[in-house]
C-alpha cells in the first residue's frame, strides 16, 4: 500500500473524474479480505455503502484489512487505512487521522453521500487500535 505522502502527491495533481479514479484504484490495491471477516462486529455503521474495517496485528503494529461494496467508497477507506497501515497500536489510537485526510478535502471533492461515513471508518480503526493498545 502506497503511503499517505505519495497518495498525496498525485492527488494534488489530478482534476475531477482523474481523482474518482485515483480512489478506485486505491481500493484495488487493498489487500484481499476475507468473506468470513465480513461480520456485522466489522461492519462500519454510517456509510451509504457497506463498508467493513478489520485489525491485525504484525508484530508491534496494526495491519489493516478493508473492503466495501462500492468502488469510490472502497478508495475512501483505502485511503483512510494508508495514514494508520502498519504503525503501532497506540500511535494510531492517538493519531489526528481527520487531520491527516485533510490535504485531501474529501468533503468539497466528493459528495455528502460518499463523505457521510468518512468519521465512522476513523472512529472504528481508532476503537479497534485503542483496544488492541490496552491489550
Amino acid at each position: 500500500m502506497r503511503s499517505l505522502d505519495d497518495i498525496r502527491e498525485e492527488y494534488e495533481f489530478l482534476e475531477g473524474d482523474e481523482r474518482y479514479r485515483l480512489l478506485i484504484e486505491l481500493g484495488r490495491e487493498l489487500d484481499e479480505m476475507p468473506a468470513a471477516l465480513k461480520t456485522d462486529a466489522t461492519l462500519v455503521r454510517g456509510c451509504s455503502a457497506q463498508v467493513w474495517v478489520y485489525p491485525t496485528e504484525q508484530g508491534d503494529t496494526l495491519h489493516f484489512l478493508a473492503d466495501s461494496n462500492a468502488a469510490i467508497t472502497k478508495g475512501i477507506v483505502a485511503l483512510v487505512i494508508s495514514a494508520v497501515q502498519d504503525k503501532p497500536a497506540e500511535e494510531v489510537a492517538k493519531m489526528d487521522i481527520t487531520a491527516a485526510l485533510e490535504p485531501f478535502d474529501l468533503r468539497n471533492q466528493l459528495s455528502s453521500n460518499r463523505t457521510q461515513g468518512v468519521p465512522n471508518m476513523i472512529a472504528l480503526v481508532q476503537e479497534h487500535a485503542a483496544r488492541i493498545a490496552a491489550a
